[in-house]
């Protein structure tokens, strides 16, 4: 055999190889794709197997006085993020594109919006509600909390990682402020996390609540 038909053979059996791989890649990148990972810890390295990590117990009080519990979010998609109302920096941002996540699921009672003041100290119900009223914010889409200062911390910190800087110090003094809005699915995993001073993190997280609703 000539060693020009030599060559050409090679060529299209490496081709063909290659297209099977990318195949195969394709379809591993596919199934990645409509399945979302799950997160036990402040690296927040995905796990793909379910985990035994969920949103601990939790009790805060709402801006309408009312009482916040697991049981409020049980079955429910959520969005959990950490603010207090007289911050001028980040929060105007979290507190407006949560406002968009408010508008996008109106009509929508399987997915909620939860809302945790870090300066429970000077965010009273009173202020709360004033906030709420303030920022179009509907109670019974989205719960703005306070309660106890260090079971609000605990839960930012060993439920929700949201402390980036705790997993550095380990210094529970430390103020806690975070961009972060974290997705809870039905059963109070953690599914994702995002900016949420990012239009296109917000766009990534509503792709990620339509996956979650569509999950058996």
């Amino acid at each position: 055999m000539k060693p020009f038909f030599l060559i050409l053979i090679f060529v299209i059996c490496f081709s063909c190889h290659e297209k099977n791989n990318n195949k195969s890649d394709f379809e591993e990148v596919k199934v990645a794709a409509i399945t979302l990972p799950y997160f036990d810890s402040p690296d927040f390295t995905p796990k793909w197997d379910k985990v035994a990590h969920k949103i601990p117990k939790f009790s805060f009080t709402n801006q309408e006085g009312v009482n916040i519990n697991n049981a409020t979010y049980k079955g429910k998609i959520y969005v959990a993020d950490f603010f207090f109302t007289t911050c001028p920096g980040i929060c105007p941002k979290l507190t407006k594109n949560m406002n968009i996540l408010q508008d996008a699921y109106k009509d929508n009672d399987d997915i909620l919006l939860l809302s945790h003041s870090v300066m429970p100290w000077v965010d009273s119900v009173e202020k709360l509600k004033t906030y709420a009223e303030n920022n179009n914010v509907d109670s019974k889409k989205w719960n703005l909390v306070t309660g106890d200062k260090d079971q609000l911390y605990a839960i930012a910190r060993n439920g929700y990682f949201a402390d980036e800087d705790f997993k550095k110090t380990q210094d529970e003094s430390e103020f806690i402020h975070t961009e972060n809005f974290i997705l809870v699915d039905k059963e109070g995993h953690i599914r994702g996390v995002y900016n949420g001073t990012i239009e296109l993190d917000l766009q990534r997280l509503m792709r990620h609540i339509k996956l979650l609703e569509n999950e058996v």
